[in-house]
């Protein structure tokens, strides 16, 4: 007879998840560090009380807000390339529904995050419950109906019995490397306390090991044979690069075959910026360097990318008319775009096939110094883009620069929306593949915070640079209060710039004329941040922001430096265009000149089949 525990569901799922682990080259991790969470009456007698009985197996950390502990969630497991993670757990209601805006930026980002919500009651004894949604369709609707399209896997557990499958399930998406993503589990409230008999087996200790899929030999023998007949080759580092540890691999591939490499957002930092081979960021907040050998590509190797418009720039940016493409992919529907050759396959294994099919392959010499000179133009106009701006505020480019130059080659840099993930893009000059953490799939305001406790828990050993905008503070800064409470330091740059500078500038690019872009009641932000609990330094100039950062980085506890900024000072142009539609008719003169534009523009897009 199969041997049994009696558990509620709450403390059975407790156990289960303090019992799972990964492994990938024979490195093995705890899969779940941890469990955020906040309390109402849909999980405090739930999973509340289970994760207090077994606070060793599964730690709890306090959040201040639902949506801000899914971004702390993905940065943690984003800094560790997806092998370990947190689940998140709330009440019903508000509490639930707070956790959709992270739930689409996980699944977006493809980051593995489990979200444990309160449900209303399954047995409907007591319905309507407080904060339930009454739908007259069906009585099995819930708020939590809306994780369904944000979650690679979504299930309600109105039974113990249910339970087991869900969790299997649970855990084959969020090992998988292709289909991770947000996975909800709703758990109603009277189905949290509810006890049952499991079979101990459940709770022994489980081994998720992370496949590295090989290439198929056909489509390898097809791509390696593109990229021999190839003239102007590039390869675009996205971030599977940098999940797979497939740097080494891409570097080696560079150097042997001289074909430049350019980055998306989440691949930036594949190569060390100054590796002879590296040109740089790619797309609408790319480098002149990378975008010029882009358009006259007549093979793009994709590894690890999605190609976002971002990188595509809207899909204007691959302008040969024989452009082909090679896309090297764990997921495939990645592999198909663009009609390419769908080498479907682990980053790592297949950039080391690929090596070997192209043995003794290079492109030509004066393509390699052309892509050469090109970034070392790019390089120089950095330089300029980082040296003094000559007034009395310093510029956001200077900002980053100075943020470069005192950060050290292991430390990491944090953001997520407005102009700065543009030009960090651009030009932060990374130096590890682990120190540029820019949250740009979901682009969302108020990630940059909370994602930095996340990625400073995974890396206590790193110094963690956040910068963030006002408007993107204003968003979500509560989770400086969770980084003093739980004695986790951050470095936050504060940016204040009056406004929401990207939007402004892209409100003014389209004849909007910056409507509704700036802040009629800008308030004392830096007072804010101190009100939250920490230290804080002020600067308006760029030494005193130097004097400031370096006291921040040396420093123990969580501060916030507060820069005034010149707006008016822009980073070097990426010569590429973003697909943002313009009012077809409009009596205001500034949106009429912005539609020519956009029609000349639209004209250079390409479908790329």
């Amino acid at each position: 007879m199969t041997a049994t525990e009696r558990l509620t569901v709450g403390q059975a799922v407790v156990r289960f998840l303090a019992n799972q682990w990964t492994e990938r080259d024979g490195e093995r991790h705890r899969f779940f560090a941890g469990c955020f969470g906040i309390f109402g009456h849909g999980n405090v007698a739930g999973l509340g009380q289970a994760l207090l009985e077994r606070a060793d197996d599964l730690p709890y950390r306090a959040a201040r807000n639902e949506q801000a502990m899914v971004h702390a969630a993905v940065g943690y497991a984003r800094a560790h390339d997806r092998l370990r993670a947190y689940a998140c757990t709330t009440s019903i209601g508000p509490g639930a529904t707070n956790m959709v805006t992270g739930a689409a930026l996980a699944t977006i980002n493809r980051i593995p995050v489990l979200l444990l919500p309160g449900d209303i009651f399954a047995t409907r004894a007591a319905n309507p419950v407080l904060q339930e949604l009454e739908d007259a369709r069906s009585y099995d609707v819930s708020v939590n109906d809306c994780f369904k399209p944000v979650s690679k896997y979504w299930d309600r557990i109105n039974r113990p019995e249910q339970l087991p499958s869900a969790l299997l399930a649970a855990m084959r998406v969020l090992t998988d490397p292709a289909e991770t993503g947000a996975v909800t589990l709703a758990l109603p409230q009277d189905v949290q306390a509810e006890a049952h008999d499991w079979p101990e087996e459940l709770f022994a200790e489980r081994v998720w090991r992370i496949p590295r899929a090989v290439p198929e030999p056909a489509v390898l023998d097809e791509a390696a044979a593109l990229l021999r007949a190839a003239e102007r080759p590039l390869i675009v580092a996205g971030g599977g690069v940098i999940y797979s540890r497939a740097t080494a691999e891409l570097a080696a591939l560079a150097e042997e075959t001289g074909i430049p490499v350019a980055e998306t957002q989440a691949g930036k930092g594949s190569l060390a910026w100054d590796h002879p081979a590296a040109v740089g960021a790619i797309g609408a907040t790319g480098t002149a360097a990378a975008n010029a050998l882009a358009r006259d590509a007549d093979v793009v190797l994709g590894v690890g990318t999605r190609y976002s418009d971002f990188t595509t720039a809207s899909r204007s940016l691959f302008a040969n008319p024989g452009v082909r493409f090679v896309n090297l992919n764990v997921a495939t529907p990645d592999a198909v775009k663009h009609a390419g050759v769908p080498l479907t396959a682990d980053a790592r294994v297949g950039l080391a096939a690929l090596r070997t099919a192209l043995a003794g392959h290079a492109v030509a010499p004066s393509y390699r110094d052309e892509a050469a000179a090109l970034a070392s133009r790019w390089n120089a106009a950095v330089d300029r883009a980082y040296a003094a701006s000559g007034t009395s505020l310093p510029s956001q480019p200077e900002i980053i620069g100075i943020v470069n130059e005192v950060s050290g080659p292991r430390d990491v840099v944090v953001c997520a929306a407005g102009s700065m993930p543009g030009d960090l893009h651009k030009l932060w000059r990374a130096r590890d593949p682990k120190g540029y953490h820019v949250e740009y799939g979901y682009s969302c305001m108020g990630y940059e915070i909370a994602g930095g406790l996340g990625v400073k828990l995974a890396a206590p050993d790193r110094e963690v640079f956040v910068l963030v905008g006002d408007g993107s503070y204003l968003m979500m800064a509560q989770e400086l209060t969770t980084a003093v409470a739980e004695g986790v330091k951050l470095v936050v740059v504060l940016v204040q710039n009056h406004g929401f500078a990207s939007i402004g500038n892209l409100s003014e690019s389209v004849g909007a004329q910056r409507f509704g872009a700036a802040f009629r009641m800008p308030g004392d932000l830096a007072a804010n941040a101190a009100s939250l609990g920490a230290d804080v330094l002020r600067a308006a100039t760029a030494e005193e922001f130097r004097a400031a950062l370096l006291k921040a980085r040396d420093a123990s506890r969580t501060t916030v430096v507060h820069v005034e900024t010149d707006t008016s000072v822009e980073a070097p142009d990426s010569e590429a265009w973003w697909d943002v539609p313009v009012a077809e008719v409009s009596a205001l003169e500034s949106t009429t000149r912005a539609r020519a534009a956009y029609e000349e523009n639209k004209r250079t897009q390409r479908p790329l089949l």
